[in-house]
């Protein structure tokens, strides 16, 4: 399953420059980290996130890192505006991957998700314009695209504010894209997580959703690349898409534990049976490249001669890219070692 994202490597240089993750002690954070800090030597990596615990243990992680003194814990909260104007003063560039993402729990708590992926997209923008940084890319969700849930739309609410982010940069200086993937293989409370624990007896069943229920998906690696490839070539207001494999939940299950027993638990509030990177009505403004679509922002601000420098194809009218049709499979047995090794 190993994708080679073309743009990474080629051009992006963090040397030397000041990067802050938001969410930085989460699944994508912890990856990003550690790919930062084995291919660049930047300024200075800023952790930014709420939990003290989970900064402990990253700095104990890293301590004996030979670049450890390159990184920066910033407790703090992406619904604090003032925080977070002071964690980005001299700050190049911005990942933003703080977020609930929880669906059961967003469900339940409509409000606190609001807050913290709404608000909070909102209070990194004015943040970043105060400071003047150079490049905000916010990571987003395939539950954005035609969303049914309250995490979907909070997303997709957030994805529009960071593009029109680039309206308010009236000077030009700070841009801001958004990166919009799939299942991430390996983060915490996914699907790989209770395969292992069932593998290694921990749990006596597995619950399965629904037979029929389909899934984009991508590794912790490749996220991480897809970003930071996009981060590299981003103009302000695309939004990024990378080719992904599918299947169908019940199959990833069967092939890993055939022989432990499942259990069928129902379709969870707020979930779908099919997930969709690109909707149609998307596929109007939907341009395709070797390993990615790009979605273009429909607004003013787009320059226009991107396209051309990329030699990217517009999509077929009513193009979507759903996983129950998309036709790249994912290949189980190059999962193998991810199961093995998760922790």
């Amino acid at each position: 399953m190993k994708n080679k994202f073309k743009y990474y490597k080629n051009s992006l240089n963090l040397n030397n420059k000041s990067v802050l993750i938001t969410g930085g002690t989460g699944s994508f954070g912890n990856a990003c980290v550690n790919k930062i800090l084995e291919c660049f030597k930047p300024k200075k990596l800023i952790i930014f996130s709420r939990d003290e615990h989970k900064q402990n243990e990253m700095f104990i992680r890293l301590d004996k890192h030979p670049k450890k003194n390159l990184l920066r814990f910033f407790i703090g909260d992406v619904r604090d505006r003032d925080r977070l104007k002071i964690a980005t003063q001299n700050v190049d560039y911005i990942i933003h991957a703080a977020a609930l993402k929880h669906i059961p729990a967003t469900e339940y708590n409509p409000t606190e998700c609001i807050r913290t992926n709404i608000l909070g997209a909102e209070n990194v923008i004015y943040a970043a314009l105060e400071n003047n940084v150079k490049k905000i890319i916010s990571l987003s969700t395939d539950k954005a695209s035609n969303p049914i849930n309250i995490y979907g739309a909070s997303k997709l609410a957030s994805d529009k504010l960071i593009v029109s982010g680039n309206h308010l940069a009236a000077n030009g200086r700070s841009k801001f894209s958004v990166v919009r993937y799939g299942n991430v293989i390996g983060s915490r409370g996914s699907i790989f997580w209770i395969i292992q624990k069932a593998l290694i007896k921990k749990i006596k069943y597995v619950p399965i959703t629904d037979k029929d229920m389909t899934r984009f998906w991508i590794s912790l690696e490749q996220g991480v690349e897809f970003v930071l490839s996009c981060l590299d070539i981003m103009k302000g207001g695309e939004i990024y898409v990378p080719k992904l494999p599918s299947s169908k939940v019940i199959d990833l299950i069967n092939y890993f534990c055939p022989k432990i027993k499942k259990s069928f638990i129902g379709i969870r509030p707020g979930e779908k049976l099919h997930e969709t990177l690109i909707s149609s009505d998307e596929s109007r403004e939907t341009l395709e490249f070797k390993d990615r679509y790009v979605i273009e922002p429909s607004i003013a601000f787009w320059d226009r001669n991107f396209k051309k420098k990329l030699s990217g194809k517009k999509v077929f009218k009513n193009f979507e890219y759903k996983s129950n049709t998309n036709k790249k499979q994912l290949n189980f047995k190059n999962l193998e070692f991810i199961i093995k090794n998760l922790k």
